[in-house]
């Protein structure tokens, strides 16, 4: 018999399971966790400490830089919580639009979730199909705003501008040739709205491809059933939320509880688990992508029938167009104001939440009448569930802390922000 001894090794920063840059210290009794002790602090950017230091409508970009997997969701919060503040509604489309790319933003993150999850557990195949669901979705970002991710596409009172009309197309290269071409581009010659809406008609079918691969896989099943199980007691005391929540079998959605923009509008479910284990996390987030495409259908089919402005008609928050910026004077003048020193909000503090794809994200506002924030701080979802780790990994082999680690859906800019 091999002598087994106690020890501690370090699991990360920069192992290929650790995502983004988290160091676990782990102590063993062989192969078995008998503590994990999470260290923070390798990434610390300063988000909330920079915000302070920047015009408000200058900081919109740092959200989408926070969990870098659920850009324009981080961006809602922070957008949400100044027009709390201003006492400022955004037309109805700029409601519809920022709901549907908010779902999109929701798809793009459980698409990437279940590709490195399913990776570190020894999956493969699933990587490659859902990367190549992410990119018609990134598509999407770029149509709008002109970055594939951080797309700094919400603004106070509406979004920056309309959905376009035309998608780019594919042109002849040493990649693609001719046919190739064509067929790339057959769902691409009308608008945006089209587009979307030739996914939404696509993607269950390739949920259901991803389930066939996992879901009733006698491997998946051993690695994720029965591990970092959480009783809803338990998840509740820790500050879970989101699909962490909801796999222990608590039934809270903010959209649905607390809804912002039009979700009350919309119909959709909101599943929730029964074991709280990982493979019931698991299920909940496949069956949130399927609930996802459910809301982009129902925001397309409402935005092709209704056209309208995407965003307040206040020079004193929003820039004027670019061409009465170039003949008007005062147009001038509130382009140029805007965009040195940005707008003052009232006094005030607000905290405004939305449900991000990992659960609960927040932003705690305060205001003293200048033109940035007194005070600004982030609520991440996953700083509470990485808090968990020790418990949940505890008694379980060095292979389970993997699946833990994929369960939890870490992005360490939000955790260490």
């Amino acid at each position: 018999m091999a002598e087994i001894r106690n020890y501690t090794m370090n699991f990360g920063p920069q192992h290929p399971a650790a995502h983004g840059v988290l160091r676990l210290v782990l102590e063993m009794d062989g192969e078995v966790i008998q503590r994990a002790d999470p260290h923070i602090g390798l990434l610390h950017r300063a988000t909330e400490k920079l915000a302070e230091s920047k015009p408000y409508n200058q900081s919109i970009g740092y959200m989408d830089r926070l969990d870098y997997l659920s850009m324009m969701c981080s961006e809602h919060a922070y957008v949400l919580a100044m027009e709390k503040l201003l006492g400022v509604e955004p037309p109805p489309r700029a409601q519809y639009i920022r709901t549907m790319f908010d779902e999109i933003t929701r798809l793009l993150n459980h698409l990437l979730w279940l590709a490195t999850h399913a990776l570190d557990i020894g999956a493969m195949t699933v990587f490659l199909y859902c990367f190549r669901e992410r990119e018609d979705l990134f598509d999407c970002y770029e149509a709008v705003s002109g970055a594939r991710m951080h797309a700094n596409y919400y603004r106070v009172g509406g979004v920056y501008r309309d959905l376009p009309q035309s998608m780019p197309q594919y042109q002849p290269s040493k990649w693609h040739n001719e046919k190739d071409v064509k067929r790339l581009n057959a769902n691409r010659q009308s608008s945006l709205l089209e587009f979307i809406w030739d996914f939404t008609e696509r993607f269950p079918k390739h949920v259901d491809d991803y389930e066939t691969l996992l879901t009733d896989n006698r491997i998946w099943k051993q690695r994720t059933v029965g591990i970092g199980v959480v009783s809803p007691e338990r998840a509740l005391q820790l500050g879970f939320t989101g699909a962490m929540l909801r796999g222990s079998g608590v039934e809270w959605d903010l959209r649905k509880k607390q809804p912002y923009e039009v979700y009350h509008r919309l119909n959709f479910d909101i599943p929730v688990g029964v074991n709280g284990d990982c493979y019931d996390r698991y299920l909940v987030r496949i069956e949130e992508m399927r609930q996802s495409n459910r809301i982009i259908r129902q925001c397309v089919k409402w935005l092709r029938d209704n056209p309208g402005p995407v965003i307040v008609d206040d020079h004193k928050l929003v820039p004027p167009k670019r061409e009465e910026m170039k003949d008007d004077m005062e147009s001038l003048i509130h382009h140029f104001k805007l965009f040195t020193e940005g707008f003052c909000i009232p006094e005030g503090e607000v905290y405004a939440v939305v449900e991000a794809p990992k659960g609960e994200f927040g932003i705690y506002l305060v205001s003293d009448g200048a033109n940035k924030p007194y005070r600004l701080k982030i609520r991440p979802p996953a700083f509470a569930h990485l808090a968990s780790m020790d418990e949940m990994t505890r008694g379980h082999m060095l292979a389970d802390v993997v699946a833990v680690i994929g369960t939890i859906d870490i992005v360490f800019g939000e955790i260490d922000r």
